[in-house]
């Protein structure tokens, strides 16, 4: 079998930053799926499933009530090894169309106070596995050292 796209990039010189991972077509709309990439692979600790958990949900609700963005939101979650998030939009984009809404997101995490969206036993299948402290934190960081000084660099797949 031929490797799938995404285990192609080398994750040695992955940096954090706003990757556009692929394009699909369905129909005759397009899907931007973009790597919400917050740790460097191998390099830096990955994140601990609660606060994922936790920016899922956060993150979730910011998109899908975003006023210019809500429509376009196809899915948003985590990433099977714990380094970031995908987001996949409907429409043609690049990692630069994105960068203040995924700014306004992680500022929204940074900032929150309060119940999680969706933490309860009814509305969740393990609503438990919160940690708001966590993802405030790592919110933080992400926005500190990536998308406040986002350069080419953290947009464009290492060769």
């Amino acid at each position: 079998m031929e490797k799938i796209a995404s285990f192609t990039v080398n994750h040695l010189d992955l940096l954090p930053g706003i990757y556009v991972s692929r394009k699909d077509t369905v129909g005759n709309a397009v899907l931007t799926t973009f790597d919400l990439r917050m740790t460097k692979p191998n390099r830096e600790p990955v994140m601990n499933t609660a606060e994922l958990h936790t920016i899922e949900h956060l993150g979730a609700t910011y998109l899908r009530n975003h006023p210019l963005w809500g429509d376009k939101i196809i899915y948003f979650g985590p990433m099977g090894c714990r380094t970031g998030n995908y987001l996949i939009l409907g429409g043609d984009y690049e990692s630069r169309d994105i960068v203040e809404l995924v700014t306004g997101m992680f500022e929204f995490i940074r900032d929150f106070e309060g119940e999680i969206p969706g933490a309860a036993a009814r509305d969740c299948g393990n609503y438990l596995d919160q940690n708001l402290p966590m993802a405030k934190w790592q919110a933080k960081k992400y926005l500190d050292t990536c998308l406040y000084c986002i350069k080419e660099e953290n947009m464009v797949y290492p060769q």
